[in-house]
């Protein structure tokens, strides 16, 4: 019984009685439940208006944090890459003569996460406006912005091919997925399938049958294991299935973006025949278009949607301005390690892996995101805004859009999401009904199962603080 009421006190921090004892007393009865017979929590919560803490519970134990070790990405992000930007470049080499380009050209990639198929189409038609119709030379890829690592220290093999996990690359599009349309046909018959963009960098393999009823599950992979861009569609799908689609990564991003750059070409009527390599950006070649993106709006995208593709780019985006090329994601956690001496704490205690919190590699506590919260509120107010307005509104949108929407903390909670197997975190802020504004981080891990249990725990306790 003594050793019992020595680990409360090592795991609870006591404080005096008074105003806060009633949160305090509030926040541990939720704790009781017999969830956490078997899993752990972690809690930091503190009144950044009156500058005291308010509860804290595990605050110093390391857990995964999952996407809200995103909060360290984008925080550094803001810091050290406010002169930075993102570019996609077309330069040629040789003349262009009678609407002809007899020379090369050349792409080279500056690891926009964000660049689309009508950034594509931007970039063609700039090459159009410059007089090209025709390409006598080759297309060539420049890939040394990043090194060759396709994926995050640590990701799971078996993750592939969901979306959420994308390969990396110099030059990635539309979030480097494909999206695969498809429906039922007649009796009979293969489901309909279609994807978007529609290209010939996918073959589609579709073994799949159109049934009354479904007997056999109706599965779309992408054959993963060997590494191809196969599409398999096998299984039944029933009549009165209504038409879905989903997204999958695809294997070789770079491949992807300069098979969809030879089909636009051929879109535009701008003929080529050559073929298509890789090779550094030679010395005096001549820029047709760049097209630019600030990193403000990517962090928008990491944090509010949980975007792992931008929050890698961003760690390699502030490797590859302080380090140079080929930008890595260890030099990029150089950058998070300054963040951390920055708010005080030794960046030696953690274990940062990734960017995007994919990696179950990473440690990271309660304690450390919010006084990175804490930091950029007392110390940087330019980022601290930016942070905010990146971050998930509960009830509103990004990753939070459905969640605490009854609750009184309903648009109150500006916060990042984290989820992995047997992880679910919840760090960011809330305005209280007293208009202070609270940092808070809830870290919690190793349940078995779904994570809307920890999600309900969460929520619960954004509302005792709301209403504190």
């Amino acid at each position: 019984m003594k050793l019992l009421f020595i680990l409360l006190l090592l795991t609870v921090s006591v404080y005096p009685q008074g105003k806060n004892s009633g949160l305090q007393n509030r926040i541990n009865k939720v704790l009781t439940s017999d969830f956490f017979n078997g899993s752990q929590i972690a809690i930091d919560v503190f009144d950044l208006t009156s500058n005291k803490s308010i509860y804290r519970r595990n605050e110093k134990l390391l857990f995964h944090p999952a996407s809200t070790i995103k909060l360290l990405t984008t925080s550094a992000s803001l810091l050290f890459l406010n002169d930075f930007k993102f570019k996609t470049s077309v330069y040629q080499s040789g003349v262009t003569e009678n609407f002809v380009c007899k020379g090369d050209i050349y792409l080279v990639g500056g690891l926009d996460p964000g660049f689309s198929l009508n950034d594509l189409d931007s970039l063609v038609r700039e090459i159009k406006l410059s007089g090209i119709n025709e390409i006598r030379g080759n297309i060539y890829a420049d890939l040394s912005a990043i090194d060759s690592l396709m994926w995050g220290n640590g990701w799971m093999w078996d993750d592939d091919p969901d979306p959420n996990s994308p390969y990396l690359s110099a030059l990635n599009i539309n979030d480097n997925v494909i999206k695969v349309l498809y429906a039922p046909n007649i009796k009979g018959k293969p489901a309909i399938i279609n994807t978007e963009p529609k290209t010939g960098f996918v073959e589609v393999i579709n073994t799949s049958v159109t049934t009354e009823q479904k007997n056999i599950p109706f599965l779309i992979t992408r054959d993963w294991i060997s590494r191809k861009n196969s599409i398999t569609v096998k299984g039944e799908i029933a009549l009165n299935d209504k038409p879905d689609d989903l997204l999958l990564n695809v294997y070789s991003p770079a491949e992807y973006f300069l098979q969809l750059f030879k089909e636009r070409l051929a879109a535009y009527k701008i003929n080529f025949s050559g073929e298509i390599k890789t090779a550094s950006l030679p010395d005096g070649l001549k820029e047709i278009f760049s097209l630019e993106r600030l990193p403000d709006s990517v962090v928008v995208s990491a944090n509010k949607e949980s975007n792992n593709l931008s929050a890698e780019m961003l760690l390699r985006a502030m490797a590859l301005k302080y380090y140079g090329k080929p930008a890595s994601a260890s030099n990029g956690i150089n950058l998070i390690d300054s963040l951390i001496t920055l708010t005080g704490l030794n960046p030696e205690n953690y274990r940062i892996a990734d960017g995007s919190g994919l990696s179950f590699y990473n440690l990271v506590s309660a304690e450390l995101l919010n006084e990175t919260l804490k930091f950029v509120y007392n110390k940087r107010s330019d980022v601290f805004n930016k942070l905010l307005n990146s971050l998930s509104v509960a009830g509103v949108d990004g990753t939070l859009k459905d969640r605490m929407k009854k609750s009184f903390a309903n648009k109150k909670v500006s916060a990042k999401t984290g989820t992995i197997s047997g992880v679910s975190n919840l760090s960011g802020f809330i305005t209280n009904k007293s208009n202070h504004l609270i940092a808070f981080t809830i870290m919690i891990q190793n349940f078995n199962g779904s994570s809307k249990t920890a999600r309900e725990i969460q929520d619960k306790i954004c509302e005792l603080i709301y209403s504190y």
